[in-house]
């Protein structure tokens, strides 16, 4: 039966990644659409339609549900929905500080969903402004490695705008402030540099180090809130060391 028994792992595992793609997608499909009514369904004209675009394509979304996305996000088809953002805030364990940001028509459904899986795991939500100081507005773009050295990086995207350029190990991140984002996306691109995604984010300001098994607690908060189709993206001010992270993964 051992042969049978690793089918069934393997197959739970493909399930699980299945549907985490599968939220994945719904999630950028929704960040073009917004991105298409905000700002017009033309990408040249369009920076932010043009980075919703290219990080799908990154994630393997199919050309037709990016082209349906754009379409209905346009008003070219009918079907759009009027997704609004709302940020939430609170404390994971630990009083490691989240930033929930969620992207929904129901803001009703949004909240309820926020509040089931913070209390279910071990989180609280916090009144607004409470958490939101410690973190920052950035630019941040994601390049492969691809051979690339730190200082290739620097001398395409300085001038541009960059801040800093941090080593992730396959890739490099490039922060910048959110409003130099798409002049720095824009020097690699005419410097000839592959970049995967490029993002206004939150960083933050301090970081809570976690050990093991606290790190275990605010992931298990984190997937639980990724999980919902409300949220698009969640922001923690969390700091796990690589020797904890091979524990947890352990």
């Amino acid at each position: 039966m051992s042969g049978h028994s690793k089918w069934a792992t393997t197959k739970h595992k493909k399930a699980v990644i299945d549907a985490r793609r599968g939220k994945m997608f719904a999630k950028l499909i929704k960040n073009i659409e917004v991105a298409a009514r905000t700002g017009g369904g033309d990408p040249d004209g369009n920076p932010t339609l043009y980075d919703a675009i290219q990080k799908a394509k990154k994630s393997s979304v199919p050309n037709d549900n990016i082209d349906r996305a754009v379409k209905r996000g346009s008003g070219a088809d009918a079907g759009g929905a009027d997704y609004q953002t709302i940020t939430y805030e609170g404390y994971a364990p630990n009083g490691v500080a989240v930033l929930i940001e969620c992207l929904t028509d129901n803001r009703n459904r949004a909240a309820t969903e926020v509040r089931t899986a913070m209390t279910r795991n071990g989180g609280q939500m916090a009144d607004p402004g409470s958490v939101a100081y410690l973190f920052t507005r950035k630019g941040v773009v994601i390049v492969p490695r691809n051979g690339l050295t730190e200082d290739d990086l620097l001398l395409a995207v300085l001038d541009a705008g960059a801040e800093e350029v941090n080593d992730l190990g396959e890739s490099f991140e490039i922060v910048s402030e959110a409003t130099d984002l798409i002049p720095v996306r824009t020097a690699l691109q005419e410097a000839g540099i592959d970049y995967d995604s490029a993002d206004p984010t939150f960083l933050p300001s301090m970081s809570v180090p976690l050990d093991a098994d606290a790190a275990k607690k605010v992931f298990r908060l984190i997937e639980a809130l990724e999980d919902s189709d409300e949220v698009q993206n969640v922001y923690a001010n969390f700091d796990v060391s690589d020797e904890v992270l091979e524990e947890v993964n352990a």
